[in-house]
This record gives structure tokens, sequence and C-alpha cells, in this order.
């Protein structure tokens, strides 16, 4: 609601009532030319009045009743002004502060010395109409209000102290700013009454809410509560304070769960759904600024519904109020904001010393607190009409003093009542400063000088014969120091200095609530400097010392961000883990940081970490393991090799091609040995050799076993010897196929040579140390080159295969070369599904598990026959067997290069015997 509109909505009510009470008051008729007043209704008011005599007459208006009684709304009879009911013995204790100033303030000898202070009190029943009537009646001066009209010569009205509730004083300030009529509010806080414009001569002695709102919204901030409830009256004090609070929390990042409205008038479906809303929601706290009248049967109902594990923030209307702190442990650790406290000596004396009969007021009380009437005739009735409830007959009690009859001579003291408690004077303390602040304006109009004076032409006003605007300069200009308090009171801008009590509701043994002052808020202090609390002091709600946690959502630990949920406050969000490579390192991040360069996510995502270093290393187990086998395979090659020698003159060593079985013996050690270059930390060299290395000793390996199958085909399809059985022939063939390796090699390492390289891309957490290619052109054409070898050594021991001998080496090689391909090409699948150092390992593992293949395949049934069959190594079974009969040739295989050079020489023998 836009509160400015509020406001002239009100004045427009307020100027249609004044126009219907006028109207009602006043018919005007010309009778011969003359006008005569007729009187249309008359005001019910109650309260006190003492005008006889008196100098000056203080007016005062105080809510001593919770609400005006219902009418039946019949229109059938003479309107009859509605009465009041629901004491507030608080609210009457107000009452009786002023009535014990006024008397006190008559007995002194050093303020207003010469005048005696009158009074006149009115009941404004806390309610607006009620206000508006007593105002009226106030200002005309008698009984009778007659608007604009000052009826009698009795003494001047000073001011009115009042009236009430920020409602109240809103209403009888508009009127009283029309007379420039000052008025002293004690209890009026309301931030909107602070307009001059509006309000010229509201003035008040308790702190405007302004203050408070902040003191509320600092205080949510201090403890860390996101997520609040708030409740507010249905009137102009609940509605301002309410709103600066939330605009105060919602700019630092607070949250409303829910915000309700306290209605007026006392609906049991509207506090009904108060009491779920507040059931309902999550929110721990609950920020409420009402008066206590107002949130009385929210109160009552939640304490039916036992609603507890709520921490309660207090507006000063009812944070010390005894008609919401009913017994029950319920509000147990509230905190609050209580205006200054003090001792007022002799006020207790006062408040006990009452004369039930002396007036209607104090009568109802007397009847209120000791539950009985101090009229015999109306006890006499009410005992009769239960004695015949009950027998039908009039007991002795009734012939006698009738039951139910107050003495008027109880005792006040001995009851436990808030309007003798005088342990919390607060709102009763500002009564107190209200009716002094009057004083010392009239004391110092009293004692202007003549020619000094602030009127025109110096003048000064006259105390028995003012006007209401004079009195009002007087009190915006005063200051003075209270009586037995010391505490200096002026107005600035129609208010005093925000200072709060900081309250704590704690509960004692006897389940006794009592107010302990835990800090104070003073809003004339500095801004880092107003509020001061010790938190060790609260006791908490179920008696806890530890802060209660009121939050929509728990914070985002480091390593989350917040994600927002669709049409919910900001309040209310996921929090959601950081990606792999992301970082939060604060709570509640909106955001998470990216990690950059050689960095990496910890495993809480809450820092960035450098990136693991990994590369097969010579001192880990799976290296040391290759290491390992590639020296025993290296050591067993060279074992065959020195088998070989030892066995050279043997006839399947001279079966044997010589140097085709020792370039093969020296490549498969070469492959052995590059294996282990794979290992360690990358460097330009290691790059460089092992990949050179691993080419050239494949290329000697694969072109020896093709060399030799070459040899083996052409014995089998008997070609010339001229053409291919030359040894010289065949050897310098194999060095032309691995001399162009070589030369392959040699320019791949001077145009595009192979390098260390950090991979960072195949695994997030980890920077691999692995050797770029440099060329893939360069390096597929080499190892191209190697697989055409491998092809054409398999297809001619393939074809060579079918030479029947007693030792089928082409079978041998055979075999050896489908190990050779079977570990190559499950190499590809497996070398491509992993990475970082297990893919060097799955390398080094084919290298090894290729050459371990070649070794045992064609050279295991040599080195049998050598050393475990010496007596098949005969010339005997190195001869071909026998041709068969479709003169098929057929010979031995047991030397693949050497056969060629056996059938040169039969030829040769042939051709010399013809």
């Amino acid at each position: 609601m836009d509160f400015c509109l509020f406001s002239t909505i009100n004045d427009i009510i307020l100027l249609w009532y004044l126009s219907k009470l006028t109207m009602s008051l006043l018919t005007v008729t010309s009778v011969s030319a003359e006008s005569t007043c007729k009187l249309k209704a008359k005001f019910n008011l109650s309260g006190y009045k003492n005008v006889d005599k008196k100098k000056v007459v203080i007016g005062g208006m105080f809510p001593v009743h919770r609400r005006i009684a219902s009418t039946d709304g019949n229109t059938s009879r003479v309107p009859v002004s509605s009465g009041c009911e629901g004491f507030n013995f608080r609210t009457f204790r107000w009452t009786q502060t002023m009535l014990f100033a006024i008397n006190e303030i008559n007995k002194k000898d050093d303020l207003l010395p010469n005048t005696d202070l009158g009074y006149v009190i009115y009941d404004s029943c806390f309610t607006i109409s009620k206000a508006v009537e007593g105002t009226l009646t106030y200002l005309t001066g008698q009984d009778e209000a007659v608007p604009n009209y000052r009826c009698g010569t009795g003494a001047p009205l000073a001011a009115l102290v009042g009236a009430g509730g920020s409602d109240l004083s809103i209403a009888t300030a508009r009127i009283l700013g029309l007379y420039h009529f000052p008025q002293v509010s004690y209890c009026s806080s309301c931030s909107a009454l602070e307009s001059k414009f509006q309000f010229p001569t509201f003035l008040r002695t308790i702190p405007n809410d302004k203050h408070q709102s902040t003191a509320m919204a600092q205080l949510v901030l201090h403890f860390g509560w996101t997520w609040v409830g708030t409740i507010a009256a249905d009137d102009d004090y609940g509605k301002y304070g309410i709103k600066d609070f939330k605009e105060q929390v919602e700019e630092a990042g607070v949250c409303i769960s829910f915000s309700e409205t306290l209605p007026k008038v006392s609906s049991p479906q509207d506090i009904q759904r108060i009491v779920d809303t507040v059931v309902e929601s999550t929110a721990k706290i609950i920020v409420v600024f009402s008066s206590d009248v107002d949130l009385s049967p929210l109160i009552l109902e939640l304490l039916r519904h036992n609603v507890t594990n709520r921490t309660w923030v207090a507006s000063e209307a009812w944070v010390t109020s005894a008609l919401i702190n009913r017994p029950g442990v319920m509000l147990a650790g509230t905190l609050g904001f209580g205006v200054k406290r003090a001792d007022i000596p002799d006020l207790r004396r006062h408040l006990l010393d009452l004369d039930p009969y002396s007036d209607l007021l104090t009568e109802e009380f007397w009847e209120t607190m000791f539950n009985c009437t101090l009229d015999y005739g109306r006890a006499q009735r009410q005992a009769k009409q239960r004695a015949e409830e009950v027998n039908g007959t009039l007991s002795r009690a009734v012939r006698g003093a009738p039951e139910g009859l107050c003495t008027g001579r109880e005792s006040v003291a001995q009851l436990t009542n808030t309007y003798a408690d005088v342990s919390q004077l607060r709102i009763t303390y500002s009564v107190y400063k209200a009716v002094y602040a009057v004083a010392h304006a009239l004391h110092n109009l009293e004692h202007c000088v003549n020619g000094q004076g602030p009127f025109t032409g110096k003048s000064c006003a006259d105390i028995t014969n003012f006007e209401p605007w004079q009195l009002m300069y007087y009190l915006k200009n005063v200051r003075f120091r209270v009586p037995n308090t010391g505490e200096e009171i002026y107005f600035d801008e129609g208010d005093v200095e925000g200072f709060y009590e900081i309250l704590n509701w704690q509960v004692n043994s006897q389940g006794e609530v009592s107010y302990v002052g835990v800090g104070h808020y003073n809003g004339s202090a500095a801004s880092g400097d107003r509020m001061t609390i010790t938190n060790d002091s609260i006791v908490w709600n179920n008696e806890v010392l530890e802060p209660p946690r009121s939050v929509c959502s728990e914070n985002c630990q480091p390593g989350t961000r917040k994600g927002i949920r669709q049409g919910e406050p900001v309040c209310c969000f996921d929090c959601i883990p950081c990606a792999d490579g992301e970082i939060s390192n604060k709570m509640n991040a909106r955001e998470c940081i990216l990690c950059s360069g050689d960095y990496w996510s910890n495993d809480a995502h809450d820092a960035c970490v450098p990136k693991i270093i990994e590369f097969l290393a010579f001192g880990e187990p799976l290296g040391i393991t290759l290491i390992v086998i590639s020296a025993f395979g290296a050591l067993v090659t060279i074992a065959v090799g020195v088998v070989f020698v030892v066995h050279i003159g043997t006839p399947l060593a001279k079966a044997n091609d010589a140097l085709l079985s020792f370039s093969l013996l020296f490549s498969l050690v070469v492959t052995f040995l590059c294996s282990i270059v794979f290992l360690g930390e990358p460097q330009n060299w290691s790059c460089m050799t092992s990949q050179v290395a691993l080419a050239l000793g494949f290329a000697l390996c694969l072109a020896s076993i093709m060399g030799g199958a070459i040899a083996a085909v052409a014995t089998l399809i008997q070609v010339s010897t001229r053409k291919l059985a030359s040894n010289l022939t065949l050897y310098s063939d194999l060095l032309i196929l691995v001399v162009s390796g070589a030369v392959a090699c040699t320019v791949w390492l001077i145009v595009l040579p192979p390098y260390p390289v950090k991979n960072t891309s195949a695994q997030n957490i980890k920077i691999i140390l692995e050797c770029d290619e440099g060329s893939v052109v360069f390096i597929c054409c080499i190892f191209a080159y190697d697989i055409l070898l491998a092809l054409l050594a398999f297809i001619f021991a393939f074809i060579a295969r079918k030479l029947e001998d007693n030792f089928s080496e082409a079978k041998c090689v055979t075999f050896g070369m489908l190990v050779f391909f079977i570990v190559w090409i499950s190499f590809v699948p497996a070398y491509l599904s992993t990475r970082g150092k297990f893919m060097v390992a799955v390398q080094i593992f084919a290298i090894l598990a290729s050459s371990f293949g070649l070794l045992t395949c064609i050279f295991l049934p040599k080195c049998y026959v050598l050393l475990v069959k010496p007596e098949r190594n005969t010339e005997e079974m190195m001869r071909p067997r026998a041709k068969p009969r479709d003169g098929t040739l057929t010979g031995t295989s047991a030397s693949l290069a050497t056969v060629a050079t056996e059938v040169n020489s039969t030829t040769a023998s042939t051709a010399i015997d013809d």
C-alpha cells in the first residue's frame, strides 16, 4: 500500500467525520433573522477532571479500555455514543502516573510555584472515534463538544498529553494542528508523525519508530538471520514500522518468509490463518510490530496450539506487556526493544492509595481487579440470581451481606498485577516526562521578562490567558532534566533521541518471565557504534545458548555455488557442486572459478592445485617390471646368439645363413632394449631415439626374415640361381631395405623430429608428459614401410611352408609372423583406449610381446635341437626328402638361404656331367 495515499485517505475520512459531527451537533435555523443552536448529541466519555480554581489545565488521553462496546445497529431509536469495554490495567497505571506527576508538580516550589495545574483526562478506548470525541470535547471546554468554539471562562488549556496509539495520535494531531494546539505523546512512535507539514504541533517523549525499525534490522543482521517472518498491526504504527524494517533488511539480502497483518477487530478466521502461516513457515524468527492489545488474540491462539521453537522480535509496544506475558514459556527467548526505563519514587504509593468510590473509572478498576462490585443493589441482585439458579430460594448470604460485594478495603498490593508492578516503568516514564515537558514549557512562559520575550515586540504571553501557539513555541524549545533520573529532555524537530534497551525474555526456575537487558541501541551514535549487544547473556528459546538459525537454505560451502530456485526469494537456493576444474573458495559463491593453466580443482573444489605430472618412471613398479622383461629378452637373445656361435660348425648351424641369423638376433636385441628408452620423463633425445630405434630395429628384423623367406620360395619355384640364389645379391637387397628405412628416419629427424610435450587435454587432473611424433606423415610412412616388410615376409614364409623337410623353418617363421600380427593388431585398440603412462606401457608391451614371439617361434626349435636333441643335428636330417612321383621338387627349409646355393651347385655338376 502507498502510505502517503493512506494518510490522504485518513485525512478525507477525518474531515468527513468532522463535518458529520458538526452537522449532528448544531442545527442552525433562521428565525426572525436570529441564529439559534440546538444540541443534537452528547458524547459518552469517561475520565478524570479537576479544573476548579486552577490556573492552567492540561489535557490527557489514555486507552484505559481496549475497545468500544458493540451495538445492535438499531436506527429506530435515538443514537447513543458507544461505551467502552475490556479494562486495561497497564494503561490505567499510565493515567494514574499523569495524575501523580501533576500533583507532584503542584507541590514543587521551583517549578510553576505560582501556578496550580488542573487536568482533564479522557479514555480513548483504543479507538479513533473516541479519541476524536475526547479531543473535540477538550477543545470546547465543556461536556458538550462544539467544534471551532471554546465555551466557558475557565482556565486556559495548555496541551494534550496523549492520545495513546499512533493511529489515535494521528487523528487527534490533525484536529489539534488546525488550532495550533500543542500535543505531547508518550507512546505514539509512528514515523509518519515526524512530518511537520502534516502535524505541526505534535511532539513526543518516545523515540521515532524509524530508529526502532533500524534497530530491529541491525539485530536481524547481527545474528545472520536471512529468513524471517513479519507480523504487523493493521494501523499506522504497524504498517509504517514493518515497512521501514522490511526495506532495510531486504536491501541487505534478508528474505521475508511471510508478512501478515493483525486485524483491529479480532476475527477468529484471520487469527487462525496467521497461526497456520506461522506453523507452516520454516522461518524461526518472527518480527512483530504491534500493540499488546492487537497481538494478544494471536498469542492466545498460538499458546492453545502449543507453537514453540520460534524466536520473537518485539517492538516497544508489547515487549514488557503483561497482557502478552501469559503463563507458559511459548515466548521465552524473545528479544525486544524497550524505551528508557526509570524508577519514579513514591509512584507505587500513589498507585496503591486509591479510593474506589472517588470516580467511575476507579470504581470499574476496583471491581475488575477484585472481581466484585461496589454497588450494594447490584451485588444483591447478582447473588439473588445465582441462588435462584442453584435451588430457587434465597440464602442467608443474600439476606445479609450479598456475595460478591466489595468492601472497599481490599488490598491492591497483595495482588500480582501489572497495575502495581513498577519494575518496568518505560511507557509510564514516558508519560511522566511528557507531563514535565508541558510543565517546564509553562514555567518558561510564566517567567518570561517583558521586553525580552519571543513574540512580536519582544512581548511575553500571559499564563492566565495565552494562546496555544504561544505555548507551542516554549514546548519546541524546552530543555530540562527529569527529576530523580537526571535525563535531559529536549525535542529535536519534535522527537527525542532514539535510545532503546535490548531486552531478553528469560524464564526462572519458578516459570516466571523476567526482562533481562542484554544490550542497547542508540540512534544518535555513529553508524558503527549504535548497537551494543552481549550475545553470551542471551537465553534463547528452549533455554539454549546458541542463537537459532533461520535461513531458507543453508549456506553454500566452498566448493559449491548458489543455484536460483525459480519463483522463490533469493534466499532460497540450491547448492550446486562446482564442475571438475572449477572452484569456489568462499561461502555462498554465485559462480565457480575456472582453474587455469597447469592447475586443477582439488577433491573439495575449494582450491586450485597443480595438476599431477604423469609419465612412466623408471623407479615405479610397472617401470621396473618392464625394464626387467626387456633386459631378460635382450639377454635371452644374446644367449641364443652365443649358442649359435658355439655350435657354428654343426650341420644345423651350417644349414642356417649365419649373417641373416645374426642380423635377426641383433635386431631383436635392439627392439628389446629400445623399449627401455620409452621409460622415464620424455626428453628430446629419448623421443627421437625411441621411435627411430624401434623403426630401424623392426626394419632389420623383418628384412632378415623376408630375406630367408625369399630364398626358400626361390628354391620352391626352382628359380635360376643366376637370378636369386646369389648370397651376395640377397645381402645387398637386405642392405638396401635397411638403408632405405634409415634414410627415411634421418629425414624425419632433420625435418620434423619428435619432441616432448605436456598433454593437458587427455586427462583433466593430470599433465601427461609424452612425445609428440613431430610429423604424423613421416611416422606413418616409416611404420607403413615396416608393415610392408612384415606382410612380404609373412607371404613368402607362408608359401615356403610347403617345403617338405625334416626341419620346417618356414613354418616356424609363419607362426612367428602370425604372432607378430596378432600382437600389433591387438595393440591398436588397446593403445587408443588408454591414457597417460599406460599408453607407453601398452606400446612397450607390444614391442616386447612381438619380439618374444619372433624369438621364440624362430629360434626356440633350433636351440631345442642344438641343446636338447643333438642326435638330430646331422647332415641326414638336414637333407631334402625324396622327390614325389609328380615330379615336384622337395627339399629342406632348414636353411632358407643356403638351399638356393645347394641347388645351384647341383645344377652346375649336372651340366659338367653332360
